[in-house]
């Protein structure tokens, strides 16, 4: 449990250098860290009308979170590894990229060498957030729909005949074989910043931005694995047992 009067009290820089995390929080209530280093939590709470303990709670709420292990997912029914995929794109979308772009747009730094890579990175990060939203996209509206529709049919929603030729077009595999990991842009930005490597005496906004972008990067990696290890596989078997299933009725009636 934290000592919210003792945190109260204390600047933004500080805190945030004792723990990132207290950036996304920050972010999350609609303050921009980099703006308020010198300000303490206390009177960064007054001029937005927030609660400290409110802040102070949230932060505590996220230090406790954890993520589903793949070992779990597996376990999971195919509409549960949907949901959570879901739920993470929803993430990513909602606090993850603009908290990102937001660093990136705002940070404002006297060091040449650190402002000249802040100007190379809003070129480059919009390019790279354009092409990961199109990608989240046409993965729900080709593969999340797909994996539906093959419910549908499952349900007997739709006659043997037409359940044939939805199942023959569009098979998941083809989608599995088209699904690209996305990180050629993320490797533009690993030798942009040299793979993440700040001196002891950089900013810390700085320090903040190359810690969230190479968190948001390992997040990424385990989110393509989880897809391309359990969500295809698993779509696969379901694809395949809807067709035997449907074969079956066929050569019934």
């Amino acid at each position: 449990m934290l000592n919210h009067k003792d945190i109260e009290k204390r600047p933004i820089k500080e805190l945030v250098s004792g723990n990132y995390v207290f950036a996304a929080v920050l972010h999350y209530f609609g303050i921009s860290f980099f703006q308020y280093e010198q300000s303490s939590l206390q009177d960064v709470c007054e001029k937005h009308r927030i609660k400290p303990k409110q802040l102070i709670h949230e932060l505590e709420s996220w230090a406790i979170r954890k993520e589903p292990s793949q070992e779990e997912l597996f376990l999971r029914p195919i509409e549960v590894l949907v949901a959570y995929l879901k739920k993470k794109h929803y993430y990513f979308l909602r606090q993850e990229l603009p908290f990102l772009s937001n660093m990136i747009a705002g940070i404002q730094v006297p060091e040449k060498e650190y402002s000249s890579i802040l100007a190379d990175l809003r070129i480059l990060f919009p390019l790279f957030v354009d092409d990961f939203i199109h990608h989240i996209h046409e993965e729900e509206s080709r593969v999340f729909n797909r994996i539906e529709l093959l419910h549908n049919i499952e349900e007997g929603e739709f006659i043997l005949k037409d359940s044939v030729k939805i199942l023959e077009q569009s098979p998941i595999a083809s989608l599995a074989d088209a699904h690209e990991v996305h990180d050629d842009e993320m490797e533009g930005i690993r030798k942009l910043t040299n793979n993440y490597f700040l001196p002891e005496n950089a900013p810390v906004s700085m320090k903040v931005l190359y810690n969230e972008l190479q968190v948001f990067e390992k997040e990424l990696i385990i989110h393509a694995q989880i897809e391309d290890g359990l969500l295809f596989p698993k779509a696969i078997e379901l694809e395949k047992d809807v067709l035997r299933n449907v074969r079956k009725k066929i050569s019934e009636n």
